[in-house]
C-alpha cells in the first residue's frame, strides 16, 4: 500500500474521530438520537446493511423500533419503518425533507443533479415537475395517449399469442412494451422491435442498462458517506457509473439529435413530449427559465428508466403471484369475462369496473413495492420526531418494504391476500397515492413519484390483459408452488430469476386479430 494511500486513510480516520467527538460534545445535553445498532469506527453501520438492505433495516426495526438511527461514515441516517413514523417525515415535516443528499448516482449518471428525480428543490425542480405534470402525466395528457398504451399492449398480446412451444421471458417482453408505449409518447416513435421475430438486441441492451443502473443506484457507496475516500472509489461504483452514463448519453443524444433533424415521423395525432421540450429551449416557461439540452436528456433518462422498469417488474411480480395462486387467477378471469367478455381485449375504460383486479394490483404493490427503500431525502434543519433528535443534514430513508409487511398493520402480512382490499376487508379503503402511509409504493409528499398516474394505468392494463387473454404455464414443467420468488436488490425490486412462461390463449381468435 502506497504511503499516500496510507496517509489518506489515516487522515480520514482522524477527521472521523474529531468530528464524531465534536458532534457528541455539542449535543450531549440535547435530545437523544433514535436507537440503532452500534456503529463500527470510521465506516459506521455500512457493514450491517448486507446484500438486501431493506431486509436488514426491517430486522433492525424489530429490535430497536420503527425509528432507527445509523451512522454511515460521517453521515447520520434515519430510517422510518412504520406508517406513523413515515407520516411524521413525509407529511408533518415534508418541507424540511424536500432535498436529496449528495450521492454519486446523481453526480455521475443523472447529469450532475440536472434531472427531475435528484434536482435540488427550487425553481428548476418546479419547472421540470410542471413540464412533466402538464405535458405527460395530467389527466388530459393520459387520456390523449390512451390509444397508444392500448395499441402497444395489443402488440404484446399478439406476440404472446404467437409464441408457440418456445417459452418466453415475460419480464423482457413487458419491458419492451412499456418502453415502446412511453417512447411513442415521449419521442413520437417506438424505441424497439416488438419481439415477434426473435427479439431486438437493442432492447436486450437497454434492459441490461436499466437493470445495471438500478443495481448501482441501490449500492451504499462508501464515497458518499466518507467524502475523504471518494477519490479512491473503493467499490468501483463511480467508474461503473461513468461508463454506464456514457452508454445512456449516447442513446439519448442520438434520440434528441434525430428528433431535431427528422421530427418524430410518427403520424401521431398528439404532439410528443420531446417536441414540447425542444420548443421550451427557446420559450421560457414560468419561474424556472429555459430548458437546456442536458436537462432534456436528463428528463428523458428519468422517464425511460423509472417509467419503464418499475411498471414492467411490478406486472411480472403480479403474474407470478397469480400463477402461484390459481384460485385467484380464476377469480380475476371470472370478473374479466363478466365485464369484458371473450371477444375483445380489456381497455382502460374497463378498469374502473374490475374490483378484484384492482385488489390484486394493490396486493402486488404491498408485497413487491418497486422501490423497497425510498429515494433518500435530507434534513434541511434539525427537528424532533417522537422525542428523538433528527440532526440537520441527516439522510432519511423510508423502508416502504418493511411498512407494507408490518404485522401491527397487516393481518398475515407475508401472505398474498387481495381480499384485504375488498369491501369488508381489513384495508378496504386504503389508497396507494401517497395519503395512506401503510401503503406508499410511489412515496409521498412533494417528491412523490411524478409518474404515479401513468404507472397505475399501465400496470392495471397490463395485469388485466395478461390475466384475461392467457392461461399460464411455467417453463420446463415447473410447478407453480416451486416458482422462485427471490428478490434481487437494487433501487428497484427485480426478480432474482426471470420468469420463463408458456402463454396459452383463452379468448376467441377474433380478440387477438383485432388487438
Amino acid at each position: 500500500m502506497s504511503p499516500f494511500l496510507l496517509y489518506s486513510i489515516a487522515f480520514a480516520t482522524f477527521l472521523y474521530f474529531f468530528l464524531h467527538l465534536r458532534h457528541l460534545f455539542l449535543h450531549r445535553a440535547s435530545r437523544p438520537l433514535p436507537p440503532g445498532p452500534k456503529p463500527w469506527p470510521l465506516i459506521g453501520n455500512l457493514p450491517h446493511l448486507g446484500s438486501k438492505p431493506h431486509h436488514s433495516l426491517a430486522s433492525f426495526a424489530r429490535i430497536y423500533g420503527p425509528l432507527l438511527h445509523l451512522r454511515m461514515g460521517f453521515v447520520d441516517v434515519v430510517v422510518a419503518a412504520s406508517a406513523s413514523v413515515a407520516a411524521q417525515f413525509l407529511k408533518a415535516h415534508d418541507a424540511n425533507f424536500s432535498n436529496r443528499p449528495p450521492n454519486c448516482g446523481a453526480k455521475y449518471i443523472a447529469y450532475n443533479y440536472q434531472d427531475l428525480v435528484f434536482a435540488p428543490y427550487g425553481p428548476r425542480w418546479r419547472l421540470l415537475r410542471k413540464i412533466s405534470s402538464v405535458h405527460l402525466f395530467s389527466g388530459k395528457a393520459l387520456d390523449d395517449f390512451r390509444h397508444i398504451r392500448q395499441q402497444e399492449v395489443g402488440v404484446l398480446t399478439r406476440v404472446l399469442e404467437g409464441a408457440g412451444p418456445t417459452p418466453v421471458n415475460l419480464g423482457q417482453l413487458l419491458n419492451v412494451c412499456t418502453t415502446n408505449a412511453l417512447g411513442r409518447v415521449m419521442i413520437g416513435k417506438k424505441v424497439f422491435n416488438d419481439g415477434s421475430s426473435g427479439g431486438d438486441p437493442k432492447a436486450d441492451d437497454f434492459k441490461s442498462m436499466v437493470v445495471e443502473l438500478m443495481v448501482l443506484a441501490g449500492v451504499f457507496n462508501i464515497g458518499d458517506f466518507i467524502p475523504a475516500l471518494e477519490w479512491l472509489d473503493l467499490q468501483g461504483v463511480a467508474a461503473k457509473m461513468k461508463k454506464l452514463h456514457r452508454r445512456f448519453d449516447d442513446f439519448l443524444t442520438k434520440i434528441v439529435e434525430d428528433h431535431k433533424i427528422h421530427g418524430s415521423n410518427s403520424g401521431e395525432k398528439h404532439k410528443d413530449m420531446l417536441s414540447t421540450l425542444i420548443s421550451l429551449k427557446e420559450d421560457a416557461d414560468g419561474e424556472g427559465g429555459k430548458l437546456t439540452d442536458t436537462e432534456i436528456k436528463a428528463l428523458l433518462l428519468n422517464m425511460f428508466t423509472a417509467g419503464t422498469d418499475t411498471s414492467s417488474s411490478t406486472v411480472e411480480w403480479a403474474i407470478a403471484e397469480l400463477i402461484r395462486h390459481p384460485n385467484m387467477l380464476a377469480e380475476v378471469q371470472r370478473e374479466l369475462d363478466s365485464v369484458v367478455g371473450r371477444d375483445r381485449l380489456v381497455t382502460e375504460l374497463d378498469l374502473a369496473h374490475l374490483t378484484y383486479l384492482q385488489a390484486v394490483v394493490k396486493e402486488t404493490f404491498r408485497l413487491h413495492p418497486s422501490t423497497p427503500l425510498s429515494l433518500p431525502r435530507m434534513a434541511a434543519e434539525e427537528i424532533e420526531i417522537n422525542g428523538y433528535r433528527i440532526p440537520k443534514g441527516s439522510t432519511l430513508l423510508v423502508n416502504v418494504w418493511a411498512i407494507s409487511r408490518d404485522p401491527d398493520i397487516w393481518a398475515e402480512p407475508l401472505k398474498f391476500r387481495p381480499e384485504r382490499f375488498l369491501g369488508g376487508g381489513e384495508k378496504a379503503n386504503v389508497d396507494v397515492r401517497g395519503n395512506d402511509f401503510e401503503l406508499i409504493p410511489f412515496g409521498a409528499g412533494r417528491r412523490i413519484c411524478a409518474g404515479m398516474s401513468l404507472g397505475l394505468r399501465m400496470v392495471h392494463l397490463l395485469v388485466a390483459t395478461l390475466a384475461h387473454a392467457f392461461e399460464w404455464e411455467l417453463a420446463d414443467g415447473l410447478m407453480p408452488e416451486k416458482l422462485n420468488m427471490e428478490e434481487a436488490y437494487g433501487l428497484t425490486l427485480q426478480r432474482a430469476v426471470p420468469m420463463m412462461v408458456h402463454p396459452k390463449p383463452r379468448l376467441s381468435s377474433n380478440a387477438y386479430n383485432t388487438a
